[in-house]
């Protein structure tokens, strides 16, 4: 069971990971070529991720810009930069598209600031997920007779400590992420 343990924690920290990288999508103000990660482009007939379809760099702190390499793609690549709730608005130059990063509002700043919380939220409750996994697995191992009743318990009580660490950690994200939302 111990091997499991280690599993319930690896799939933890992968939600802490992907928390994290939904984090640098967040812009505080800054260019960062990472602000573009969430954005998907509708290209050859499917959902591709913008890095798929183009070059982003950050020549500029208040400007990014997208060197797409299919001239077709330009305009479904602008459309999804506009359409994904990043509050950016590209202006396609030829192959270039050219995203200037607007100075960031206190209404801006509010919005950024509940997009993290559910960020967050949907961080725990990934991890929650993989804790009522490990639970189940437990409950599955005793009825089996694999583990005593009080194997059960300490192994519960394991996943939970496990899982309040997980928690904590959602939640010192989401805590340096509002602070940086808020001071830059």
């Amino acid at each position: 069971m111990s091997t499991d343990l280690k599993e319930l924690e690896k799939r933890m920290g992968s939600a802490i990971d992907a928390l994290k990288k939904e984090f640098t999508g967040l812009r505080t103000g800054r260019a960062s070529v990472n602000l573009l990660d969430p954005v998907q482009v509708e290209a050859y007939g499917q959902r591709m991720p913008l890095n798929q379809v183009g070059t982003v760099s950050a020549p500029e702190p208040r400007l990014l810009t997208v060197s797409v390499w299919d001239k077709s793609l330009v305009t479904p690549t602008a459309k999804a930069i506009r359409d994904s709730g990043l509050g950016l608005n590209p202006a396609p130059d030829g192959q270039l598209i050219r995203i200037p990063i607007p100075e960031l509002t206190t209404e801006r700043r509010n919005e950024l600031a509940k997009l993290a919380h559910k960020y967050a939220e949907q961080g725990r409750v990934a991890v929650r997920n993989v804790r009522r996994d490990g639970m189940e697995a437990l409950k599955k191992a005793e009825k089996d007779h694999k583990i005593s009743q009080d194997e059960h318990r300490q192994k519960s009580d394991e996943v939970q400590k496990l899982t309040d660490r997980y928690v904590k950690q959602v939640d010192d994200a989401l805590a340096h992420k509002e602070k940086e939302i808020k001071t830059v």
